[in-house]
């Protein structure tokens, strides 16, 4: 089919539009239309040149989508050697750098002159060169040996913020561009993410990942990753191109071009403001999108960079500053198991003491059983440690050359069957990561979270027990159960901070109202694994007596609504804990009561008043709390749902009532005020509202 004027006018358009939306997305983070924009400019493109494949070309934004895999690299020499930077690891070191500059200047400097310095992140990364010649992309390579790196053309690419084709026109006809190709925090923690949930190679840090990606010899794979490129500098420019005599000055220009430079550079006067630039980066490092390990400062003019020209392996007028590392390599001792506040057990290393990112690391996080079977770590290993900031560190890989001979001699590491703090039985539900501890409040380890839970709104709901207030009672060992909460006297609770008697006397009469309950609450207030408020009020509705749900098996439990396998495996594990039958014991003798009947029947159900209407509650109730009216509804038979659909027969909306109210309205479903609701209830016989 013939290509027409007007369809090659679109096209041209339309790549045009494409490049300015990625460039103001991934070079100026300044994106201006929405992604869905520029998908649907995107697909319209690849279905044009999908009818025209003649109309194809290498600078296209749909050719960034790799190509059939390689045999292998080819080798690329470099016609400017990219050398490496000498590095300073210390403030005095980087003074000195200073002094030896103005030492080899001296008679074309002053001493007192003040140097200025482009300040750049030092981002860890591959550097890798890039060229356009007559604006297009012609060839990527990674620095290798400095002389002599690989062909990674088709790769780069591939790569979003890589541009094709330069923009504008006053770049010059040959251009080498070099910079950092690296993977922001976020794209590799969803990268590893990614891998686990199917099985996938997980990498050790973003650098791996970068340098992993970067040598696919199938150029797809590397699409798929989420690599972004950082120019740092320049190669090789064509003849008699004039540029800029400031370094900083050209990094703008190659942002013009297309580029991305990063936004964090600076220039500054004098090394005593690089060392200041230095530790402000330092405190910022963590909270950067990406990875930095140091920091590299340039004399800023190039006439003096001529000057001071190159070493063997480095030039004279730049050094990287260097921060503490992140990762080390140490020896792993052993493992402990540590009960978090929900129970859940994570396996601890013991380590060699080593320091890593300027502390001194002697336990890191292994997560979980998975991830120790992924790793194939086993007591004796070295291993690699990594610690970020204020993050906890972890073991990220094991250095198997230095595994001793015969793996037999090393101890594997083992899922304890009872939990170290209170022995009782550990749990682990098939297709969980995490084992925990079945203990719930008898655990010392989850004692706190489990009378906040306890007391809390939703269970038995008592007033003035907030989670401050629990945490002193625990420290000074007035609780250590639930029950223990209905033998506080007046003149403990009154001593603690913030109580006096009268507060004191509130909550004691709080605890002896919160003693009436229902046993949908009770059930939540117990802290049963994924026994949330449906699921506690389903089994109460289903069985009437406590009794009854302590005694059922698996697939009694299963016929209850919302309860399935996993749910039933916690309701069994629980109440076959003998203490905890006893805690349940003690809060009945201390006079935590409610009323049990027989279940209503299906028959009776289809009876009742409300029986067959969805309600769905929103805003603010004053005359009760919406947990109160949801049960209301539930025991005249209606269904509680937390969403406006079609399916939706009544909205009862209260003060401040939002989006839902707005939805209702647009479907025309009925709606209440709090007024009305209690008239309904009222009409339904409920007595009391």
């Amino acid at each position: 089919m013939t290509i027409t004027a007007e369809v090659t006018k679109r096209i041209q358009q339309l790549r045009k539009q494409l490049n300015t939306y990625s460039h103001q997305y991934y070079v100026l983070d300044e994106p201006s239309v929405p992604d869905v924009e520029y998908d649907r400019l995107y697909r319209e493109l690849e279905a044009i040149e999908g009818e025209y494949p003649e109309s194809i070309s290498a600078d296209s934004p749909t050719q960034k989508v790799g190509a059939p895999p390689l045999a292998s690299f080819s080798q690329v020499t470099h016609e400017r050697p990219m050398l490496s930077l000498d590095n300073a690891m210390n403030e005095n070191e980087l003074i000195d750098f200073e002094r030896k500059v103005k030492d080899r200047l001296k008679g074309n400097l002053d001493r007192a002159a003040v140097l200025e310095y482009a300040c750049e992140p030092k981002l860890d990364g591959l550097a890798v060169s890039i060229l356009y010649e007559g604006g297009q992309l012609v060839q990527a390579a990674t620095r290798g040996d400095g002389s002599t790196g690989e062909n990674i053309t088709l790769n780069v690419r591939t790569i979003n913020n890589v541009p094709l084709s330069l923009r504008g026109t006053d770049f010059p006809q040959r251009l080498e561009v070099r910079g950092e190709i690296y993977i922001p925090k976020a794209g590799f923690e969803k990268l590893n993410q990614d891998a686990r949930e199917n099985e996938g190679k997980v990498f050790a840090n973003p650098r791996n990942a970068a340098a992993g990606s970067l040598r696919q010899l199938d150029s797809r794979i590397t699409a798929k990753r989420p690599l972004e490129f950082c120019a740092y500098s320049i190669g090789v420019v064509s003849e008699n191109f004039v540029l800029p005599n400031k370094h900083e000055e050209i990094l703008q220009r190659l942002k013009y071009w297309g580029l991305k430079i990063n936004s964090d550079m600076a220039v500054v006067q004098g090394i005593q403001s690089c060392v200041e630039y230095f530790a402000e980066m330092g405190r910022k490092r963590d909270g950067l999108d990406y990875d930095i390990d140091g920091i590299v400062f340039k004399i800023n003019d190039l006439d003096i960079q001529e000057q001071l020209g190159f070493v063997a392996r480095a030039p004279r007028w730049a050094i990287a500053a260097k921060f503490p590392a992140q990762e080390e390599m140490t020896l792993l001792e052993g493992v402990d198991f540590q009960v978090g506040r929900t129970g859940a057990l994570t396996p601890v290393a013991r380590l060699k003491p080593v320091h890593v990112a300027g502390v001194m690391v002697s336990n890191a996080t292994l997560h979980n059983m998975d991830e120790i079977a992924r790793l194939g770590v086993k007591i004796g290993d070295t291993v690699i440690i990594r610690r970020a900031g204020d993050v906890i560190p972890q073991v990220v890989s094991v250095v198997l050359d230095r595994r001793p001979e015969g793996v037999s001699s090393l101890a594997d590491i083992v899922m304890p069957t009872h939990c170290p703090v209170c022995d009782s039985h550990v749990e682990k539900i098939a297709g969980e990561a995490v084992a925990r501890c079945s203990g719930g409040l008898f655990c010392g380890a989850q004692r706190k979270e489990a009378i906040k839970h306890f007391s809390s709104r939703k269970a038995l709901d008592v007033d003035g027990l907030g989670d401050k207030l629990v945490e002193q009672l625990v420290d000074a060992n007035l609780i250590t159960s639930f029950d223990d909460l209905f033998h506080l006297n007046l003149d403990d609770v009154a001593s603690l901070d913030r109580m006096a008697k009268k507060s004191a006397q509130n909550l004691l009469d709080s605890l002896e109202a919160a003693k009436t309950t229902t046993l949908g609450r009770f059930l939540y207030s117990l802290g049963i694994r994924e026994v949330g408020v449906t699921t506690a009020q389903n089994l109460a509705d289903y069985f009437g007596f406590l009794e009854r749900i302590q005694q059922a098996d698996e697939a009694t439990l299963l016929a209850v609504p919302d309860v399935g396998g996993i749910v039933a495996k916690h309701i069994l594990s629980f109440f076959g804990e003998e203490h905890n039958q006893i805690i349940i014991e003690q809060l009945q003798k201390v006079g935590v009561n409610w009323l049990e009947s027989e279940p209503v029947s299906a028959a009776e159900n289809a009876a009742l008043p409300l029986a067959g209407k969805v309600y769905v509650i929103t805003g603010t109730l004053n005359e009760m709390g919406r947990d109160d009216a949801k049960h209301h509804l539930q025991a005249l038979g209606g269904k509680v749902t937390g969403s406006v659909s079609a399916k939706t027969d009544c909205l009862v909306a209260g003060e401040k009532a939002g989006s839902k109210l707005t939805k209702a309205q647009g479907l025309n479903i009925d709606i209440l005020d709090e007024a009305g609701f209690i008239q309904l209830l009222r009409d339904c016989g409920v007595q009391g509202v």
